[in-house]
């Protein structure tokens, strides 16, 4: 219970230092390894404010189980996802503003910059509602439109990544972020006009996005946040 309290509040720490922060919305949760439901970020905090006392265990039909509620409303964007995907370990959900804004277009993603090459493989848009995802139908309509992606844009909401665990699904985060940021500013430029074709786009998954580089990015936020740049 504690190593995935744990890695919740890391989490939520990596994603508000990367700046993905929405006030007290957005949440970060860890399978729970007794299969009881998600360890997910308390909903009220910011995630910069998250702490072992504000993290919930939430079982598959919303009953707080463990931890410090209350939960988020949107849970089953987290317990559906997990039902579905079992090679997933961890779910973030945020409405980081370039990706909320480059979901709204109908635009291909495209690899122009080496964080983008995490998606070229596919990035889905929930196209079933823009409201929140309360409730279990939701939950599964937007794993059904994941699939086996990493991330999948929800046009007027914001985006969730998924990964085996914590340090993916947040780097997904932060790349998508970022990736959606770089190619807004190239088409307020006039672009894109060249990007990365599959092949190539796929060497650079393996040689820049493997887990170690993965993992590399995560430690650095997580330093970031408890102020351990030694």
């Amino acid at each position: 219970m504690e190593d995935s309290i744990a890695q919740v509040v890391d989490a939520s720490h990596a994603l508000a230092a990367a700046g993905l922060s929405d006030m007290v919305w957005g949440h970060a949760s860890i399978r729970d390894p007794n299969a009881r439901g998600v360890w997910m970020k308390a909903s009220g905090w910011g995630f910069e404010e998250i702490n072992a006392d504000r993290v919930a265990l939430v079982t598959p039909d919303g009953a707080v189980a463990g931890g410090t509620g209350p939960r988020h409303l949107e849970f089953p964007i987290h317990t559906e996802i997990m039902a579905a995907r079992s090679d997933v370990g961890s779910v973030v959900h945020t409405h980081a503003p370039a990706l909320s804004a480059f979901a709204s277009l109908e635009t291909e993603l495209r690899p122009i910059s080496h964080d983008a090459v995490a998606f070229e493989q596919g990035l889905p848009r929930f196209g079933v509602t823009g409201a929140l995802i309360a409730t279990a139908d939701l939950g599964r309509a937007l794993a059904g439109e994941l699939g086996d992606a990493n991330a999948i844009l929800m046009p007027q909401h914001g985006a969730v990544t998924v990964g085996p665990d914590a340090a993916t699904a947040v780097m997904y985060a932060v790349l998508l972020e970022r990736a959606c940021r770089t190619q807004l500013l190239a088409m307020a430029a006039g672009g894109p006009a060249r990007w990365s074709d599959p092949e190539e786009a796929a060497f650079k998954r393996e040689q820049i996005w493997n887990p170690g580089q993965l993992n590399a990015g995560w430690q650095y936020l997580v330093r970031i946040c408890r102020g351990d740049r030694r």
